[in-house]
């Protein structure tokens, strides 16, 4: 999507914007119309009204999930490239297409690493250039917890094997021996777990938690649609 013209909008209702862009960013959440109004000491009234301009204006849009529902309509993060199944495409068109089988895990068997025999389901193709260095391996999504990273239920994420993450990074974590993807925050010694989806609520990490990373999300193939 095309960012829209930012001279468009106003000085106050770009200073709106780019701050819903950030606490979105740190908090894994948007703010809710209180939370504005309090950052810019203006009433709900006015708050309203610089959201419904934004809308107007193709920036936002607000989702029917109760206060916690604004969606940034731009700037939304990019999508992974192509992952093609591996049945779909003859072993002479992989060589000539330079693309690379990587196993997909479904369920994580408690005490096994990740990629033991058990776990693995499938495989997919994926594009030599996205797995040039290191080891990844895919992962069947269940939930829907990570729609606002565009993640969505059935799909499958291409995941590079990474003992260590960012702050920011959509990760795979094993958690009590079962894997979960979420985007990790990591913030003076806390370790949080964050969902991209409102209905969720974060993941907090305490010290006695059995919390390894897995790896980081790299790439993903949507079921039934694959993303580009």
């Amino acid at each position: 999507m095309a960012r829209p013209d930012t001279k468009e909008l106003t000085a106050r209702q770009w200073q709106i914007f780019e701050w819903v862009k950030t606490f979105i960013r740190e908090h894994a959440m948007p703010p809710t119309v209180r939370e504005i109004g309090r950052a810019f000491d203006i009433e709900s009234s006015s708050v309203f009204d610089l959201l419904k301009a934004l809308e107007r204006k193709g920036y936002v849009r607000r989702g029917n999930q109760g206060a916690r529902s604004l969606i940034i309509k731009y700037g939304k993060p990019p999508r992974a490239r192509r992952i093609q199944v591996l049945e779909d495409v003859p072993t002479e068109e992989r060589r000539r297409k330079g693309l690379i089988a990587v196993p997909v895990v479904g369920a994580v068997a408690a005490g096994k690493p990740i990629l033991a025999d058990e776990n693995i389901v499938g495989e997919l193709l994926v594009d030599a250039d996205l797995v040039r260095t290191g080891r990844f391996f895919g992962l069947m999504v269940c939930g829907d917890s990570m729609i606002g990273a565009d993640i969505r239920n059935g799909d499958t994420v291409l995941v590079r094997q990474q003992p260590l993450a960012e702050t920011g990074d959509i990760v795979v974590a094993v958690l009590g021996g079962e894997a979960t993807v979420k985007r990790l925050y990591l913030r003076e010694g806390a370790i949080v777990l964050r969902p991209e989806n409102p209905a969720y609520q974060p993941m907090p990490i305490n010290p006695e938690d059995d919390l390894r990373i897995a790896g980081k999300v790299v790439g993903v193939q949507h079921s039934g649609a694959v993303s580009e």
